[in-house]
């Protein structure tokens, strides 16, 4: 009998160990990994450098604290910001403790401007974390329902939609700061449109806004680079980063860049266990092997086959309203409920996941190759038909 709290619907099937794109339930059944633990298992799993490398490192330090210096932490500090271009950065422990970092930041930030109540622009069918604060900013109240009072200070509009963004510009003066994902994951795989980012930047620019976007599902070379808003061309003033910079290993971060650079100060902010030499170590070997083994390239690559596979295979297939997605974060949207699609799958030797009732989620590996991408639409694809009474 488990004593767990029963706050998940887990699946039946409880996994022994990993081996690449693929994992063993503890009778032996293999299955091909095609959410990745959510987006986090970057480089598959036991991985060689990474398991190296953290074991390597566990034998030395794990934790220290941040009262001193943490060179580890140092070292990712660097790499990020030159990566992304942006100037500091805040370590914490997951996704929605960066969130929180980035929400207390344009709020301390709108203070120091002198507005008194401050407001940031979020948008709906957005999801940002289950702490208050960004439970409050994610636009799902299915999520949000029984936790009120929620957090104020809110102001939620379309996703991608420039004109609404506009319209409260024109109407709300307390607006400091705008937050959003550059593509909605638990969303459904909504990708905005380049020149909405584009013209957010250059808005944010004019307003003296702080321009937030939520990269922790997006980020870390999943879409083809290392930051989903380079498709465009821009830069946030805040950025936030979790699921896949550590592989597995729970860290979150949170960049800023411009006007947000230097608005935390000592005492403002802080984590326990945030960018520890441990998770550390295990970002910056994420970091290498991405650009070691191309493994941007690489999801570029496996995303247009994996689409393309199973736009071919499922080509006049009643039920099916789009494919889409960008590198390695692809949804499938059909007409109806397909919740059940994840018992179909798992039994046929896939794991995936459905979000917004009814987008098939897949969230593989960054080290797919081109026989794990053609097995996954061998798999998916005839199990989709299935459900669809094809």
């Amino acid at each position: 009998m488990s004593h767990l709290m029963n706050t998940y619907n887990r699946q039946p099937v409880a996994f022994t160990h990993g081996e690449g794109v693929w994992m063993f339930d503890e009778n032996g059944k293999r299955y091909l990994d095609a959410l990745s633990g959510i987006a986090v298992n970057t480089l598959g799993h036991a991985h060689p450098r990474l398991t190296a490398a953290i074991a390597a490192q566990a034998g030395k330090l794990i934790h220290t604290s941040n009262v001193y210096r943490v060179r580890e932490q140092e070292a990712l500090s660097d790499k990020l910001t030159a990566l992304a271009a942006m100037d500091d950065v805040f370590f914490c422990n997951s996704g929605c403790e960066a969130n929180e970092a980035a929400i207390k930041l344009a709020r301390l930030y709108g203070h120091q401007q002198g507005i008194d109540s401050p407001a940031v622009i979020v948008m709906e069918q957005a999801f940002h974390g289950r702490t208050l604060a960004t439970l409050s900013a994610t636009g799902n109240r299915k999520v949000q329902a029984g936790f009120e009072p929620l957090v104020s200070g809110f102001v939620r509009v379309p996703f991608d939609d420039l004109a609404a963004v506009e319209a409260v510009a024109q109407n709300n003066p307390n607006v400091v700061a705008i937050l959003f994902e550059v593509i909605q994951g638990e969303g459904g795989i909504n990708i905005c449109h380049k020149e909405f980012l584009q013209s957010l930047r250059a808005l944010c620019d004019a307003k003296g806004w702080l321009l937030m976007l939520d990269e922790v599902q997006s980020g870390i070379g999943r879409t083809g680079k290392w930051f989903a808003h380079q498709h465009a061309g821009i830069k946030p003033d805040v950025m936030t980063l979790a699921k896949g910079l550590g592989s597995g290993v729970p860290i979150g971060a949170c960049l800023t860049t411009g006007a947000a650079f230097g608005v935390f100060k000592p005492g403002n902010h802080g984590s326990t266990f945030g960018g520890n030499p441990l998770a550390c170590v295990a970002a910056l070997t994420t970091l290498e092997v991405i650009e070691q083994d191309k493994l941007m390239v690489n999801a570029t690559r496996q995303g247009e086959n994996i689409r393309a596979g199973m736009a071919a295979a499922l080509a006049g297939v009643a039920g099916i309203v789009d494919i889409r997605g960008e590198g390695l974060m692809i949804g499938i949207q059909l007409d109806r409920p397909c919740g059940e699609l994840v018992n179909l799958a798992r039994e046929a030797g896939l794991l995936l996941n459905v979000t917004q009732d009814s987008v098939i989620r897949l969230l593989p590996a960054l080290t797919y190759t081109d026989a794990d991408s053609k097995q996954l639409v061998d798999i998916l694809a005839p199990v989709v038909k299935q459900f669809l009474g094809a």
